[in-house]
């Protein structure tokens, strides 16, 4: 079996490379980066000692996917992965060539190949309005679902479902997600190959860049370990935000779910750490000072754009699908950051650039 990953020097990308190294044999794995994020060469040395084919190029250049090697399955973990993507000073363009347009071009490769299509999509393609007026009440170091109230559809006490609205506005970044996923499906019915998606929470876990955009988690505890400036911002500064996480192993267990069952093509899952795997920031402090002691964090109550105070994914449509369920902990997923970061004391230097 062939797979190509996009995005393969990403912490996404390349843990997925690696896991499913380890657990296929004769696999072949190759893929494509354009190594612009700090830490990403480091990767792609970590990669290419083990055999697995890096190619330097861009996924908006339909040129660089010409060249990829014909395979029989494409998973697709390239994106600009920031929820303030395309605000503020940034180029809304970039994003949408990078996340959109680069689709597009993968899919025309999975197109004259017949390779199957994972695209890993967001939890933030849901409706930002309809986040924020989920009923939520104060639980002393979180805010969690007030029962008392009557919940929107698509949510329940096991989260956020596929049913949640997905209206805008949804951020730039969102909406480029929530496009490609249709885009995808419709060339997979049009031209007859399998298409799955599956929309991630965080996704986070040892060796993650040190930069909050891309993981909120590993950005928390490197800073943390090292003393550096930290701050709640938003939610009356309490940092009693709500988010799970997910391990990139377990992702891999769905996608080989997935493809060894081809009739759950087609299909949008959630995939994330659930109610069971979810903690806010201010409980992310509580378990940073159990490991290595005290250091302050800031308070800012002002709000910014995008923020929301409680995300956390139901997964169970993947379970009856497909009988999945996350197996590391957030406990676990936590000490293995924090393990990281203790061994790899220039980590932020040199992935935070």
């Amino acid at each position: 079996m062939h797979i190509v990953i996009t995005g393969i020097c990403g912490f996404v990308g390349s843990s997925i490379a690696l896991e499913l190294l380890e657990r296929i044999p004769d696999i072949t794995i190759s893929g494509i980066d354009n190594l612009v994020r700090a830490g990403s060469e480091r990767n792609r040395l970590r990669l290419t000692r083990r055999g697995i084919r890096v190619l330097h190029g861009d996924v908006r250049v339909q040129a660089d996917i010409k060249r990829l090697p014909h395979a029989d399955l494409v998973i697709d973990a390239a994106a600009n992965a920031s929820v303030l993507a395309g605000t503020g000073g940034d180029d809304a363009r970039d994003l949408f060539d990078t996340n959109l347009v680069g689709t597009l071009n993968i899919l025309e490769y999975c197109r004259g190949t017949k390779a199957g299509f994972v695209l890993l999509s967001t939890s933030r393609v849901y409706s930002q309005r309809a986040l924020e007026s989920i009923p939520l009440r104060n639980l002393d170091t979180r805010y969690g679902l007030d029962a008392s109230e009557s919940l929107p559809d698509g949510v329940s006490l096991h989260g956020i479902s596929e049913g949640f609205p997905t209206s805008a506005p949804i951020s730039l970044y969102g909406a480029s997600k929530l496009a490609s996923e249709t885009i995808a499906f419709e060339y997979g019915a049009a031209f007859d190959f399998p298409v799955w998606v599956n929309r991630c929470g965080v996704l986070t876990g040892g060796g993650q860049f040190g930069v909050a955009s891309q993981g909120i988690f590993a950005f928390w505890i490197n800073r943390y370990l090292r003393r550096q400036p930290l701050k709640y911002t938003g939610f009356d500064g309490n940092g009693f935000q709500v988010r799970d996480i997910l391990h990139p192993t377990d992702l891999v267990n769905l996608i080989l779910k997935q493809v060894a069952q081809p009739s759950s093509a087609g299909r949008i899952l959630n995939v994330g750490g659930g109610p069971a795997n979810a903690l806010s920031l201010h409980e992310l402090t509580q378990w940073c000072e159990e490991r290595f002691g005290k250091h302050p964090v800031a308070s800012d109550p002002g709000a910014r754009p995008y923020d929301v105070p409680y995300l956390v994914i139901d997964s169970r449509n993947a379970s009856d699908l497909l009988g999945w369920e996350p197996r590391m902990t957030s406990v676990c997923i936590l000490k293995e950051i924090a393990d990281h970061a203790v061994a790899h004391e220039d980590w932020l230097e040199i992935s935070a650039a």
